[in-house]
């Protein structure tokens, strides 16, 4: 972060588009302006003089080249300009008025290119906060713990949109694994506090406590605790909610897994012979369920050795494409398996969530997508042969 914030012009122009085998060509752009207007003044003749417009040139390299490019363009687009004008008999020249638009127009495009790299710099000084936030919040899992094997998905935003309050995380213990993905209502750094609130939670309780229920209820206690904790600051996101679903896999029974649903979007069994939805719960979000006088209720559900739960966020289902037409998850999934079952493995199933929320949205994501892929590992996996 520190090194960020002392981040160069050079810095700034390396995560620009315009570059060729790691090289910068946004250089060219102002050329050919350049070019195509010292054309068009030679080959209209003396009637139709264009080489005023060469006060565009250093204007377009301001909007994509450095500071010491943009300076440079603006320089030869003045000494283009004199070479020009001269050129044409003295009642034919555009002369010194001219001449100083152009230096003008030069000055204020370097100052404007500053400007612009010092806010460029600050935006991504702000992202990388966001991104050193999200994965401390989101710890690193490994891809093969306590016999389940696992893929997830988080895909920030657009640059436009805060950083948002979407969870997940696994915690193996001595009653089983258990798995927490959610969404907390709103964003900005107010959302991700109270995501680590809960994930806090959920690590101490999801290794200790028997019974999922109660895990579930230290979750709701907790967040009512947090409520409380904002409001008495004064914070104006004291009455912040959050959807989440709690999975668990208990260590005694392999086929199968208890659910707790929070008002989140239902899991998916996805398996070689199709997608199914796990029971929505009818479960309120966390933090709100004393209106409603309880906790949802603890569902148990088989699930098939081949058969990998998929977790998301409503960035996923809530997805649009231009003409605003939500990205049709579960018709996409069940085409990819029945195509090729070998697809619901955690981590294919993982990538093509990201390949068709990615294309049907054009790149251009509204809210933080998450997925998340977990299913018990092969025997084969979980048990490596010993060592000769």
């Amino acid at each position: 972060m520190e090194g960020l914030a002392g981040a160069t012009e050079d810095e700034a122009l390396r995560r620009r588009p315009l570059r060729i085998g790691g090289r910068s060509v946004a250089w060219v752009a102002p050329l050919l302006v350049l070019a195509a207007v010292t054309v068009l003044d030679v080959a209209t003749g003396e009637r139709y003089r264009f080489v005023s417009w060469i006060v565009l040139v250093p204007g377009t390299a301001a909007a994509v080249c450095g500071i010491w490019t943009t300076a440079a363009i603006a320089v030869l687009s003045l000494a283009t300009y004199l070479a020009l004008d001269t050129a044409w008999p003295g009642q034919y020249e555009a002369g010194l008025p001219d001449f100083l638009l152009v230096g003008l127009g030069g000055v204020l495009a370097t100052l404007a290119c500053v400007i612009r790299l010092r806010r460029e710099r600050g935006m991504l000084h702000m992202r990388d906060i966001a991104d050193t936030t999200r994965r401390t919040v989101l710890r690193p899992l490994p891809p093969l713990w306590a016999g389940l094997e696992h893929a997830a998905l988080y895909l920030s935003a657009d640059a436009e949109a805060r950083v948002g309050g979407d969870f997940y995380d696994m915690q193996p213990g001595p009653h089983g694994v258990r798995v927490l993905l959610g969404d907390v209502q709103g964003k900005g750094l107010g959302a991700v506090e109270t995501a680590a609130t809960l994930l806090g939670t959920f690590r101490e309780a999801g290794y200790h406590e028997t019974d999922l229920a109660a895990v579930a209820e230290r979750l709701e206690s907790r967040m009512v605790r947090h409520r409380a904790y904002t409001a008495a600051l004064g914070r104006p996101d004291g009455d912040r909610f959050a959807t989440a679903v709690l999975i668990g896999f208990p260590a005694a029974e392999s086929g199968v897994v208890e659910v707790v649903n929070f008002g989140h979007l239902p899991p998916l069994a996805v398996g070689p012979h199709g997608i199914r939805p796990l029971p929505a719960g009818n479960g309120v979000p966390l933090g709100l369920c004393d209106l409603v006088g309880g906790l949802p209720p603890l569902w148990r559900v088989p699930l098939a050795a081949d058969e990998t739960l998929l977790l998301v966020s409503d960035g996923i289902t809530e997805a649009r494409d231009a003409s605003g037409e939500f990205y049709p998850l579960r018709a996409e999934l069940a085409r990819a398996i029945a195509a090729d079952p070998g697809r619901a493995e955690p981590r294919r199933l993982v990538r093509r969530v990201r390949e068709g929320v990615l294309r049907h949205t054009g790149g251009h994501l509204a809210d933080d997508t998450t997925a998340f892929a977990v299913r018990r590992a092969r025997a084969r996996a979980r048990a490596p042969r010993a060592p000769s």
